[in-house]
């Protein structure tokens, strides 16, 4: 039997749970669910690694994990064993067999995370579980112009909940992309890392800024001072998803969907 590190590229509803991460007073997390059927398969307890811990109610299209496993399966057996005893809200799109030392989060260059705001009065019955439904226009012009003085190297301590001050807090934030159709908003961030609730935080922000609530300007200053209580509001879980993770150099190939390859 041969020991291998298999990377899983996964796609889940996080509607009904407690977020990525297991947890000791829940066994209602994505990692929990795969970690229970990973130790039905092979009859031991396994830790699978996640690229990122996405918060209760926060949705996955793209997440990267690593497991190492001693099996005689393939990949495609793996990935097949997985869906099968998997609940219908979470899906393994890949399974690829990587170097021993890979390892999902400690070797991401970049996430991406994607925001959905529905402007309109009321949202779609079939779009709900999966967007802000905010109800009101914005002025995307503004947001954009916030946005841009928030790409670049900076100290995003106060867009963070993250009280432990030891560990930094300096984050490289690549694009930040405001499209509109129709009455729905998406904002796309790309970045080396994001800190705990980092993304709902930001897109919070940029929505109190599209309301009139504050200045683009603004967001210079939560930068500059590191408080929390400067920047906007924290928004709605359902309305984000884990969109990609990025690797370098491109150790393998995980193609999501119908061509759009994660690496």
């Amino acid at each position: 039997m041969k020991r291998k590190n298999i990377a899983l590229l996964l796609e889940y509803d996080g509607s009904r749970y407690d977020g990525w991460q297991r947890q000791g007073n829940t066994d209602n997390t994505i990692q929990g669910k795969l970690e229970k059927i990973l130790e039905k398969m092979t009859g031991v307890c396994q830790e699978i690694h996640g690229s990122g811990r996405t918060d209760a109610g926060v949705h996955a299209a793209g997440q990267v994990a690593n497991i190492h496993l001693d099996t005689d399966m393939d990949e495609k057996e793996v990935q097949n064993y997985l869906n099968r005893y998997l609940p219908e809200d979470i899906r393994v799109l890949q399974a690829r067999v990587v170097p021993e030392r890979f390892h999902s989060r400690l070797w991401a260059k970049e996430k991406t995370y994607t925001y959905y705001i529905d402007m309109d009065e009321k949202s779609s019955v079939f779009r709900r579980k999966y967007v802000y439904a905010l109800g009101k226009r914005l002025d995307v012009n503004a947001m954009q112009q916030a946005a841009g003085y928030l790409v670049g190297t900076h100290d995003f301590a106060g867009f963070s909940s993250n009280k432990n001050k030891k560990k930094s807090t300096v984050r490289t934030i690549k694009d930040i992309r405001l499209q509109v159709s129709g009455s729905s908003l998406t904002v796309t961030m790309t970045g080396d890392g994001f800190l705990y609730n980092m993304a709902r935080i930001l897109a919070g922000t940029l929505i109190e800024t599209g309301l009139g609530k504050r200045t683009p300007d603004s967001v210079k200053d939560v930068l500059e001072s590191g408080d929390r209580q400067a920047a906007g509001f924290m928004a709605p879980a359902k309305g984000l998803f884990l969109e990609s993770v990025a690797y370098e150099p491109e150790i393998f190939l995980l193609n999501k969907g119908d061509g759009e390859t994660v690496r």
